[in-house]
């Protein structure tokens, strides 16, 4: 190699050092993107009829591994190129800077790959997916925390391969009192929703695609971030919430340790009404809807008005939006079924004629 190197170096010799520096840079930029190339293109179409994990596992290394292969190119060639010590120094702290850029992407590379294989095994379709949920949330949150220490640990160690950096960063710890207070003050927003990101992970008061009643409107979370949470309304709209906000302010959870749910139905009726019947078509309807989980069923007077029963109707169905619609079904057949058998049993005011002047004696009934 020595000697492949002196020979080429005595025939570019009428040539400008500095040119034949960039041609090598870029002539070794140039082999290593052709290579990496051919290397995933005879990569792509071993794995085109492997499972999908596989070829989501070369997809995803792609980038990394086209970036990886253009350092070590790049470094190749600043160790042969005829450079003045000024610019090999520049480049060797680019190629240093690169270096630990390289080593984060493929950190979080491997990270994400790992949450792939992982949660693999659960299913968010599944008939129960609590478990599921469970730990697809906790992965999440626990990937994108990673994530942002990740980068910013890079960023944290590009910086100190500045020399006036490196010194900025040992005066500040000489001085971390007033600083560190000034830091926190700076950075309380992130830091309360890392924290919070953390607690959620490990809690898990929400988790992917619980049903939450918050702010007075009902949704499904639809994704967390490392800084806020969407929720997904029922009519399409996003809310948006810091992560804080689930651990300081009290919401509803519909779905906190099973998705099943018990919907009520309450309907007001004239006392002539035979509970008995009532009751019996309120089991006929729910044993014929394909949405009852057939779990609970139940009616009760709950309470006598003056000139109504107040009647409450309790039936389950296996997740929120099932309980909703069978909610609906219910008060529409129970509604049709009462005004077809007993239609005087719908609410209605009765008077009494003799209250009224010149009646007297004289009385009608409703």
């Amino acid at each position: 190699m020595k000697e492949f190197l002196s020979d080429l170096d005595d025939r570019l010799n009428w040539l400008p050092p500095w040119f034949v520096g960039f041609v090598l840079i870029v002539g070794a930029i140039i082999v290593g993107l052709v290579a990496h190339r051919l290397l995933f293109n005879m990569l792509t179409r071993l794995v085109s009829s492997w499972d999908l994990f596989w070829r989501s596992l070369i997809s995803r290394t792609e980038r990394p591994a086209r970036f990886a292969i253009v350092v070590a190119a790049l470094s190749f060639a600043v160790s042969v190129a005829p450079l003045t010590d000024v610019q090999s120094s520049l480049l060797r702290h680019f190629l240093l800077i690169a270096f630990i850029a390289l080593i984060a992407w493929m950190t979080k590379s491997a990270v994400h790959i790992w949450m792939i294989v992982y949660l693999r095994r659960f299913k968010l379709d599944a008939e129960d997916n609590l478990l599921a949920r469970k730990h697809v949330t906790q992965s999440k949150i626990m990937q994108r925390i990673a994530d942002l220490l990740i980068v910013i640990l890079a960023i944290a160690a590009a910086l100190m391969t500045f020399e006036p950096v490196r010194q900025y960063g040992v005066s500040l710890l000489a001085s971390a009192g007033v600083a560190g207070i000034v830091l926190g003050l700076a950075l309380q927003p992130v830091l309360k929703n890392l924290f919070a990101g953390i607690q959620l992970a490990i809690t898990q008061p929400i988790r992917i695609d619980d049903a939450l009643l918050v702010e007075g409107e009902w949704g499904n979370v639809e994704e967390i971030t490392s800084t806020y949470v969407v929720v997904k309304l029922w009519d399409w709209r996003r809310m948006i919430l810091p992560l804080s906000y689930f651990i300081e302010k009290p919401f509803q959870n519909w779905t906190r340790e099973s998705s099943s749910l018990i919907g009520t139905v309450m309907i007001y009726l004239d006392y002539s009404v035979p509970v008995s019947a009532l009751r019996s078509e309120v089991e006929a309807i729910a044993a014929a809807s394909a949405l009852w989980d057939r779990r609970v069923v139940n009616v009760a007077v709950t309470d006598f008005r003056e000139t109504v029963l107040e009647i409450r109707i309790l039936v389950s169905a296996s997740s929120a939006g099932r309980t909703f619609d069978l909610r609906c079904e219910m008060r529409e057949k129970l509604i049709d079924f009462v005004q077809r058998e007993y239609p005087k049993a719908l609410p209605q005011l009765r008077m009494d004629l003799r209250d009224l002047p010149g009646n007297v004696g004289h009385a009608s009934p409703a």
